[in-house]
């Protein structure tokens, strides 16, 4: 059984709004330095740095999942995660034809970067990544299940974006297994703030655009690093573990 700490929602320079520190060889040496050994790349509606990041954390004992933070129709920030960087490609083609072209407001937004392993400048995101796809929250769910992946409803206690004030509830008609919370709470808050959130196992992440917020407060005990041994072990299931840490 291997046991580590896992953080499953990284934003990279492609984010809009992320600090210009978060760049591929800064995001692992972060990981390194607090122990943590699985990273999510989670770039809103974007993928297109998770490959530098993989390769900045190659010969390192962090291994990097693909992910994507998808925005849906209904406003809602979900974390989508996958084995492989195949799937998170075939992902990629399906949420930009479902983005819409507007152009990004530097001035408002930031900049968008897409870097190399070493976050040596590439080329700029014209394309607004911040903005809801034409996706509803199952037809989402659809997509990210239908490669094989994992999608979890992100900082569902937050106001801007979270799931609770925006629907107001967990749907029954999207089968959601898991919920992330903020750094803003602890699992035990979040439960008796939130009655809806009863019968939900909880992850916790930092939603991090800055590298202070990678904390990697996932502890996890599994057979091997895959996205459905992740959903076993926050469930619970064959022996495999899942707890929230205390900072």
């Amino acid at each position: 059984m291997i046991h580590l700490r896992a953080d499953f929602h990284v934003h990279t320079v492609l984010s809009p709004c992320a600090d210009v520190e978060m760049i591929p060889p800064l995001i692992v040496e972060t990981a390194i330095e607090r122990g943590i050994s699985l990273l999510a790349i989670t770039d809103h509606n974007a993928s297109a740095n998770i490959l530098a990041v993989q390769r900045a954390a190659q010969g390192t004992e962090v291994t990097i999942l693909p992910g994507m933070e998808l925005q849906t129709i209904e406003e809602v920030h979900v974390v989508c995660l996958f084995d492989s960087l195949e799937q998170s490609l075939a992902f990629q083609a399906m949420v930009d034809r479902v983005l819409p072209v507007i152009p990004n407001n530097v001035e408002y937004f930031g900049e968008q970067f897409v870097v190399d392993e070493t976050g040596a400048f590439i080329r700029r995101e014209d394309r607004l990544l911040l903005t809801s796809t034409q996706w509803t929250l199952r037809q989402a769910w659809e997509a990210v299940y239908g490669l094989g992946g994992l999608m979890i409803p992100a900082h569902v206690n937050r106001k801007a974006n979270g799931l609770l004030a925006i629907l107001g509830l967990v749907p029954d008609d999207v089968p959601i297994e898991m919920l992330e919370i903020s750094l803003h709470t602890t699992p035990e808050q979040a439960y008796q703030d939130f009655p809806a959130l009863k019968g939900y196992p909880l992850i916790q992440d930092g939603d991090a655009h800055f590298l202070e917020d990678i904390r990697g407060l996932n502890d996890l005990s599994l057979e091997e690093i895959t996205v459905d041994e992740i959903r076993r072990a926050v469930l619970g299931i064959d022996g495999r573990s899942h707890r929230v840490l205390k900072e």
